[in-house]
């Protein structure tokens, strides 16, 4: 069962403290960020083009000795972190979501001109793709919940000490192109600003939110905006 969705930049309700949380701001921000933000913000609707989707799989078998989850015919080695989290799950979901490349491509063109400008229109990527990853989490969570499941937290290659490299399988089991989101082969996805990974689903999960004394990443994006709370 596949599911794609798309996204205009205002259904996502981004708002500034959604940057302040990811640039290690709090609420009282120095000059000049507020009214650069403000800026970013009001050129944010002509810049993206947000699309997102996930596959679910009926089956998943997840070993804790091994360390190792299975889909169909690939095998991942996604971590103690990733597989204890998902140890209850009947069944998962693999999941893609991307900004679009238009904000990248203008962040790096206003770089020479103003690079602080730039810095604020490559974390709002990140901040907007996220968000429409949440909002994409909430539709499979009411689908679910429909058949008497839950879900997990998500997970992605390259974070919770699980190797960036099986970005390959898991797209393996996608469709080609899937939401406009390819692969390179040193396992990097274009368009930058875009996620992919997986969602445990099973009858006894739960989500845990930003458990981040599990993680030694000190680079993850959730883990900077947990610091700031």
């Amino acid at each position: 069962m596949i599911r794609a969705f798309t996204y205009q930049f205002e259904e996502l309700g981004v708002i500034p403290a959604d940057l302040y949380d990811l640039m290690g701001f709090e609420e009282d921000l120095p000059e000049p960020f507020p009214e650069m933000i403000a800026y970013a913000l009001s050129k944010a609707p002509q810049l993206f083009n947000i699309s997102g989707g996930f596959k679910r799989f009926e089956s998943i078998e997840v070993n804790l000795l091994n360390e190792t989850l299975k889909l169909e015919n690939e095998l991942f080695h996604p971590s103690k972190i990733v597989t204890t989290q998902l140890r209850k799950s009947s069944a998962a979901a693999l999941f893609v979501c991307t900004a679009g490349e238009g904000i990248s491509n203008h962040a790096a063109k206003t770089t020479k001109n103003d690079p602080v400008l730039a810095y604020i229109f490559d974390v709002l990527g990140s901040v907007t793709v996220e968000k429409a990853m949440d909002n994409i989490q909430m539709k499979l969570n009411h689908e679910v919940k429909q058949e008497g499941m839950n879900i997990s937290d998500r997970y992605s290659p390259g974070y919770c000490n699980w190797s960036v490299s099986e970005q390959q399988k898991l797209f393996s089991l996608l469709p080609n192109n899937f939401c406009g989101v390819t692969l390179s082969a040193s396992s990097l996805m274009h368009p930058i600003k875009s996620v992919s990974g997986i969602i445990g689903i099973g009858s006894g999960l739960t989500q845990k939110g930003y458990q981040c004394k599990w993680c030694s990443d000190t680079n993850c994006i959730f883990r900077r905006i947990k610091r700031t709370k």
